[in-house]
């Protein structure tokens, strides 16, 4: 069997960008996906297919089929108010810091301190791993039918995947 769409595939990859590791599938518990179902990057999806149980891979991702390219709007000034409670900075308020907000929406955001000023803060809110080349290695460990669940739901399901 194959790695084509909606198969359920099990791997592990070890992620490094210009040679500094950067993530891995922790030793014992693979990465499972339902392939094609848009929870992986497209370059990462798209160098799997037809691989097969046993292969190893090795390639790279560039930012266009990654995380795609920083976009300037999503660095934006704050008011500083903004990070204080009772009266004081929150800890994460340091150079370089990872900050998790809000948007007006409601939705979640991952944001970097850029620059703290006296009455405002630059936040980075684009992917950490925008504009960058990744490069993926691992082994392919199982490949299975989807079932009709995991389909209707287009996650995997049971050990290793979603539970309802």
């Amino acid at each position: 069997m194959t790695i084509n769409q909606n198969k359920v595939v099990t791997l592990s990859y070890q992620l490094t960008v210009d040679g500094n590791l950067v993530d891995q599938s922790p030793a014992g518990q693979p990465l499972l996906f339902l392939y094609g179902a848009g929870q992986m990057i497209p370059g990462f999806e798209r160098q799997l297919e037809g691989l097969k149980v046993g292969d190893n891979y090795q390639f790279t991702v560039q930012p266009e089929e990654g995380y795609g390219f920083s976009i300037p709007e999503d660095v934006v000034e704050i008011p500083m108010e903004t990070f204080i409670v009772d009266g004081n900075p929150i800890p994460e308020l340091v150079l370089g810091g990872v900050i998790h907000m809000q948007d007006n929406h409601g939705n979640r955001l991952r944001g970097e301190v850029r620059e703290i000023k006296e009455n405002t803060v630059t936040m980075d809110f684009n992917h950490p791993l925008a504009d960058k080349t990744l490069a993926f290695t691992g082994e392919i460990i199982a490949i299975r039918e989807a079932d009709a669940d995991e389909l209707a739901h287009g996650h995997v399901h049971g050990e290793g995947g979603h539970h309802h």
